[in-house]
């Protein structure tokens, strides 16, 4: 299988990357960080033809547009808000990703549903109210991009009820990840510095994007003849 071995590199990479950050060398990114989504593109690519597979992979581009762009974010503002726009759009794209999978129980369990709904406006209201008073003229961007991450992780959620297993507990817990990771990024960024931020930030980043595409793809598994 030709994807398998894109994932085997990109985990490579990850670790070595992650290594690299926790080692303090954080101006390696330039040259190792536009490298890792594109790798687990390509083995989401080749994995075969699937009804989300052009959804799945949109959302790849535009987090590694994000990613590009936030590189240069110590320039300026802009680069944080339009690195900022590109992830708001790759959550949006995880978001329909997320809805146009099958489904094997019609109906979820209500309850779950609703406790798993609650508990995300609790984060996102106090999320949003912990960083307002920090965010200046970027309140309302980050209170946007904190209501879609939420909606995205609220998709999961019903995933986890409905999808088959085990795609449904990779895609939760990658989109879990993404939270976490994009948390201790606002946190770092507009109320206090976080030590060894950066590789906190993206060993649950690396660790989102790799459970969600390989969640998908295990909801969109092979035909035996293949």
């Amino acid at each position: 299988m030709r994807n398998s071995y894109f994932f085997k590199i990109y985990i490579a990479f990850s670790i070595v990357y992650l290594i690299i950050l926790l080692s303090g060398f954080e101006s390696f990114d330039l040259f190792l960080k536009p490298i890792l989504i594109p790798v687990i593109g390509f083995g989401a690519y080749f994995y075969r033809k699937f009804p989300t597979q052009n959804t799945l992979l949109a959302a790849l581009v535009f987090s590694w547009i994000g990613d590009v762009i936030l590189l240069f974010s110590d320039l300026g503002e802009t680069y944080f808000i339009f690195g900022l726009l590109a992830f708001l759009t790759a959550h949006i794209l995880y978001c329909v990703l997320f809805n146009k999978q099958n489904k094997v129980r019609k109906k979820q369990n209500k309850t779950l549903f609703i406790i798993g709904s609650v508990l995300i406006a609790l984060y996102l209201i106090g999320m949003v109210s912990f960083l307002m008073p920090h965010l200046g003229d970027l309140e309302i961007p980050v209170s946007v991009y904190a209501s879609i991450i939420s909606i995205m992780l609220l998709f999961a959620v019903n995933g986890l009820l409905v999808w088959e297993k085990p795609g449904n507990y990779l895609v939760f817990f990658g989109a879990l990840c993404f939270v976490v990771s994009d948390s201790i990024l606002a946190i770092n960024k507009f109320y206090a510095p976080i030590p060894k931020s950066s590789f906190f930030i993206m060993l649950t980043y690396l660790l989102a994007q790799y459970l969600i595409v390989v969640g998908i793809l295990k909801l969109n598994p092979k035909k035996t003849q293949e």
